[in-house]
């Protein structure tokens, strides 16, 4: 009798690792979802006229406003709720510009809660990162 009862210990056991394996792996990539976004919402100051904007960007798509081309590479929601922090890849082309030793006027990380840790330095517009969302 008893490797019949090991039989069923061994196979209890086999079941309990993969629930468990299945439940870790569904619950990570919950939080992969909700921590990167496939969207990115900005402001721009138009400096001259004192105009403010709100783009939207998806992820990888560039898109145009006035004499910017503007592409966001990628978007993060902090881990933690207690101190929320937004971050953003983006990468800003002055059309103006013909110089080809200068690609973009911002190639980088910035951030929603301090801005000036890693500054857009434009003379006519300024960038503020509000959200990464889905």
């Amino acid at each position: 009798m008893q490797p019949k009862k090991n039989i069923i210990l061994g196979k209890t056991k086999f079941f309990l690792f993969y629930f468990f394996l299945f439940f870790f792996l569904h619950t990570s990539s919950y939080t992969n979802q909700t921590l990167f976004g496939k969207f990115v919402e900005i402001k721009i100051l138009d400096k001259v006229n004192s105009k403010n904007s709100t783009l939207v960007l998806k992820i990888g798509e560039e898109q145009k406003f006035k004499n910017l081309s503007i592409k966001a590479l990628k978007c993060k929601n902090s881990e933690f709720d207690d101190n929320p922090e937004i971050t953003a890849y983006l990468q800003v082309k002055d059309n103006n510009i013909k110089n080809k030793d200068k690609v973009f006027t911002f190639n980088g990380w910035t951030f929603a809660s301090s801005p000036s840790l890693n500054p857009f330095d434009h003379p006519i517009y300024d960038i503020w990162l509000k959200k990464c969302f889905n």
